[in-house]
C-alpha cells in the first residue's frame, strides 16, 4: 500500500519546508571524482614512455573523443583525428571501440547514466517545490562540472544511432517527474491525465536553458534556476484544475 503523504507533502503548492531542504548529491560527486581520477591517470601516462595497459589506454581514447566530440560534433570528428590525438595508430581504435561510432556510443552512455544518477540522486526532499529546486540544481551542477558531456549529449546523434540522444534523455527525466506531479496533483483532487504534459514542459524547459547557460554562463547558476523555479512554482501554485484557451482555439470567447 502506497502511504499517504504528510502534512507537509499534501500542501505541494506551498513552499513551509523549502528553506530547509539540503540538495544531496554525494553519489553524484562520487561518480565524477571516480571519472576524474580515471582522466588524471590516463592523462599522466600520455606524457610518460611508460606502456599503457589496456584499460588505461581504452580510458585516454575516450578522453581524447570526449573532447574531439564535444568540440566539433560526431560527424567532423575521424578515426583518424583520434588517433593521431593519442598518438597511437588506427587499427589501436578499431581495436578498442570498432570505429568512432563505438567510442562515441560508450561516451553518450557514460553522460547519459551520470546525468540521470545525479538527477535521481538529488530528489531527496518531501515537497514539490524542494524536488524542483533540487532536479534543477543537478542538472545545472553537472552542465557547469561537464560541460564537454552536456556538449556532446545535446548535440545530433549519428544517423545510425537510434537512442542515446538528448531528446531520450529528455524523455527518461520527464517520466520521473511525471510520476512526482501525479502523485502531487492526486494529493489535491486535480486530475492526474495530463501529468506528463506537464512534466515534458518543466523538464523541456530547464534543458533548453541549460543549453543556452553551457555558453553565456551568465547569471549564476543559482540564480538562473531560482529564476526558473520561479516561474515553474508560481504557474504551478496558482494551477487551474480545468484550463480553458481563453483568447484562441473553439471556445476563445469573441
Amino acid at each position: 500500500m502506497t502511504p499517504q503523504p504528510s502534512e507537509v507533502e499534501r500542501e505541494p503548492f506551498g513552499d513551509a519546508a523549502a528553506d530547509d531542504t539540503v540538495v544531496e548529491l554525494s553519489a553524484a560527486a562520487s561518480r565524477t571524482a571516480s571519472r576524474s581520477t580515471r582522466r588524471t591517470r590516463s592523462s599522466s601516462r600520455k606524457g610518460s614512455k611508460a606502456r599503457m595497459t589496456g584499460q588505461e589506454r581504452r580510458e585516454q581514447l575516450l578522453d581524447v573523443g570526449r573532447s574531439l566530440f564535444a568540440d566539433k560534433g560526431f560527424e567532423a570528428v575521424s578515426v583518424e583525428e583520434i588517433a593521431a590525438k593519442a598518438g597511437v595508430s588506427k587499427p589501436v581504435v578499431y581495436e578498442h571501440f570498432g570505429g568512432k561510432e563505438g567510442l562515441y556510443a560508450v561516451l553518450v552512455d557514460r553522460e547519459m547514466n551520470d546525468l540521470l544518477h545525479s538527477i535521481s540522486d538529488a530528489l531527496t526532499a518531501g515537497t514539490a517545490r524542494a524536488l524542483l529546486e533540487q532536479a534543477g540544481m543537478a542538472l545545472f551542477d553537472y552542465i557547469d562540472t561537464n560541460p564537454e558531456g552536456f556538449r556532446i549529449l545535446v548535440r545530433d546523434s549519428p544517423v545510425s544511432q537510434s537512442s542515446g540522444s538528448f531528446a531520450s534523455l529528455i524523455v527518461d527525466i520527464a517520466a520521473q517527474v511525471e510520476h512526482l506531479l501525479a502523485r502531487e496533483f492526486d494529493s489535491h483532487d486535480i486530475s492526474t491525465k495530463y501529468a506528463a504534459v506537464y512534466s515534458q514542459a518543466l523538464v523541456g524547459m530547464v534543458a533548453l536553458t541549460g543549453q543556452w547557460w553551457l555558453d553565456v554562463r551568465k547569471p549564476g547558476k543559482e540564480d538562473v534556476v531560482a529564476h526558473l523555479v520561479n516561474l515553474a512554482w508560481n504557474g504551478l501554485e496558482h494551477m487551474e484544475p480545468k484550463p480553458e484557451l481563453r483568447t484562441v482555439g473553439k471556445r476563445a470567447k469573441k
